[in-house]
């Protein structure tokens, strides 16, 4: 099942664990068991550490990685394989001794909560959202006995794909009731059994130098520059990741012919925390205003205090804001084809926007899907010629352009879509069971209201040197007036953004340490 290269980091992996690890697998004589039956054998024969015991589970196959005494709360029920093989090997040595890499803070909450708490999560080895997840959820069944979590893969068990309707991975359900969709962090799902961390958790924090909003590629980027010069630095951040966490392939920063979304930004994170950086997740900034300081009001009533700030709140997805967008989120609207395409296989769909985004999704789905439908709104589509190049050799696309989107209609799940034609007004109804909206971004800066000057797109407007309008306070990324909206450039501004606050700091006098050797 394992080839030499991942036998090779595999044996790596399992050289780290620290106690004996039980797999109890519920197996039958189905291919699906066959198949998870080779691959507890494959990893049972690297370690002597590992062993494998028959068990009787809630769902065939299935397998739960347990203490050689007790129970950790863990199962996979299906093959582990695509990305979750990673989510598998961090259970393995987590249950085989390895702490997971979470904050003191954030273990001791966990610990509090009382239970009983049974999660299952509904994944695609193929959605890159959904480790994330099945990661946090298994340090929480860890962590607390009062928790279990059940990871299902949905091409094992499709008949409990169809009979609960799920039509995104992930969806978590709770005790058998539907509990979340989509994305999520450790933080947020915490926060939604034990409620948000409280406003007077944070009235201890001394004023920060640089105090940056966001978690994104433009907000880590400041936030090591920033710690780099050796000054007091703080990081807001709602999911740390932003927008890139939705980035499959990404091919252009330099230096690194290829990455995934996901795992750059894993990466990026481990760099941040290689520096002093106090980073608060699953925190939003709910307003800032100056006084004697940059002062950021959280949404849970929060106030930090900091000489300068940087505002890097990234872009999501733009709304096409018709009748059913809303009604059938997660019941056929969808906004990533990696993650939710497979459950569309043989199915007829229809993805909204002929720019590269919409382009690389039909081209995605055109693999799975039995024909995809390309609504765009303009005369032409936008998308890069290489790509349309692409698009046009596959025969099971059809594109539509001049086309309004009306309505996505249904019953319990999406049924079909209406557009209007703008040139004769006619109005056509095509069949289809999921809808894939991607035309663009819109910036995360609805909070800051009136604070600073910005365009009317709502971009916030910056000059060369980061700053807004607001004395002290700095903007990067994607929610600023930039003109290109690309990772590296992002990246580049957090950094200037950074600069440009240090600079500010030393002439006002504001410093509070010596900048660090290595800053530059």
């Amino acid at each position: 099942m394992f080839d030499t290269e991942t036998k090779a980091q595999l044996a790596q992996y399992l050289e780290l664990l620290e106690k004996p690890v039980v797999f109890k697998a519920s197996l039958d004589e189905s291919e699906n068991s066959k198949k998870v039956a080779t691959f507890l054998e494959e990893v049972a024969a690297m370690s002597p550490k590992i062993s494998i015991v028959k068990s009787e589970g809630k769902r065939t196959p299935s397998f739960t990685i347990d203490p050689s005494e007790g129970t950790s709360g863990i199962t996979f029920a299906g093959l582990p394989m695509g990305h979750e093989f990673t989510s598998f090997i961090l259970a393995l040595l987590q249950v085989g001794g390895r702490a997971p890499k979470v904050d003191p803070e954030t273990i001791a909450r966990i610990k509090e909560v009382k239970g009983p708490f049974a999660f299952e999560t509904f994944v695609s080895l193929t959605c890159h959202n959904c480790p994330d997840v099945v990661q946090a959820l298994n340090i929480m069944a860890l962590v607390n006995p009062d928790i279990s979590h059940t990871m299902i893969e949905g091409g094992a068990f499709q008949a409990e794909v169809d009979e609960r309707k799920i039509m995104a991975v992930p969806t978590v359900f709770l005790n058998g009731e539907e509990f979340s969709s989509g994305r999520a962090t450790l933080e947020e799902l915490l926060a939604k059994i034990a409620g948000p961390e409280k406003a007077e958790d944070f009235h201890d924090k001394d004023p920060f130098d640089v105090l940056v909003i966001g978690g994104g590629p433009a907000g880590a980027s400041a936030a090591i520059y920033a710690a780099r010069k050796g000054i007091r630095t703080g990081m807001v951040v709602d999911t740390f990741g932003g927008q890139v966490l939705e980035t499959l392939g990404i091919e252009n920063i330099i230096g690194t012919p290829y990455t995934e979304g996901p795992q750059f930004m894993r990466q990026v994170e481990e760099h941040v925390s290689q520096y002093p950086v106090d980073i608060m997740k699953g925190q939003r900034a709910a307003a800032i205003a100056k006084n004697d300081f940059v002062e950021v009001t959280l949404a849970n009533g929060a106030l930090l205090k900091s000489r300068t700030a940087i505002i890097a709140t990234g872009a999501r997805w733009r709304s096409i804001n018709v009748p059913g967008e809303t009604e059938f989120k997660n019941k056929g609207v969808a906004y990533c084809p990696h993650c939710d395409g497979p459950l569309f296989a043989g199915k007829e769909v229809a993805v909204i926007g002929g720019g590269n985004s919409g382009i690389e999704a039909a081209l995605d789905l055109a693999g799975m899907a039995a024909h995809v439908y390309v609504i765009e709104f303009l005369p032409e589509l936008k998308a890069d010629q290489v790509l349309q190049d692409r698009l046009k050799e596959k025969a099971n696309v059809t594109v539509i352009t001049n086309a309004a989107t009306q309505e996505i209609a249904g019953g319990d799940t999406v049924e079909a879509i209406r557009y209007q034609d703008r040139e004769t007004g006619e109005e056509t109804t095509i069949p289809v069971a999921g809808v894939f909206i991607l035309i663009g971004l819109v910036p995360n800066t609805e909070f800051l209201q009136t604070t600073v000057e910005m365009n009317p797109r709502g971009e916030i407007l910056v000059d060369k040197h980061g700053a807004t309008s607001l004395n002290g306070v700095y903007a990067a990324g994607d929610c600023t007036d930039s003109a290109y909206k690309q990772i590296i450039i992002s990246m580049g501004s957090g950094a200037t953004a950074a600069l440009g606050a240090f600079d500010q700091l030393i002439r006002e006098g504001g410093q509070t340490a010596t900048p660090s050797a290595t800053g530059k």
